[in-house]
């Protein structure tokens, strides 16, 4: 799974020309991360409103998580703007606010992947609403509308 996930991302990337000379845009980067983890949990939100098999939902899960993790490096000084970037200044006026949202994130991607690879499908649902809010939290507060 990680090396599908590995490999769409540079596929994306690539697409995108993101590609520079000596470095990646971390503007591009993080908006083509965020369209791959908005497909992930588009994904987890279909099964669990679906009542289906949440097993298969471990990947999307983990893939997420491994995401959350990465976030708040992609915001470095100097990406305030550019790219149709919609990342508010909040984001670098407040890094710990931003982060310690993002490390929520992260837990609740890490123990819904936890609890699809069990198969409990009533945690999962838990989950994945608990991760929800923990990106609506992110969006409310450092993204515009």
């Amino acid at each position: 799974m990680t090396k599908r996930i590995a490999l769409c991302a540079v596929m994306l990337l690539a697409g995108l020309g993101v590609a520079q000379a000596d470095s990646l845009d971390p503007i591009a980067v993080r908006q083509a991360g965020f369209s791959l983890q908005n497909g992930d949990f588009a994904y987890i939100r279909s099964v669990v409103k679906d009542k289906g098999d949440v097993k298969p939902l471990e990947g999307p899960a983990k893939a997420i998580a491994m995401w959350t993790k990465v976030i708040p490096t992609l915001f470095p000084k100097g990406t305030e703007t550019g790219g149709n970037t919609r990342a508010l200044p909040e984001i670098w006026s407040d890094p710990a606010g931003f982060q310690k949202i993002a490390l929520a994130a992260n837990d609740a991607a890490t123990k819904l992947a936890t609890d699809a690879k069990a198969g409990n499908a009533e945690e999962v649902a838990a989950d994945a609403k608990l991760l929800g809010e923990q990106c609506g939290a992110c969006h409310k507060a450092y993204r515009t509308k």
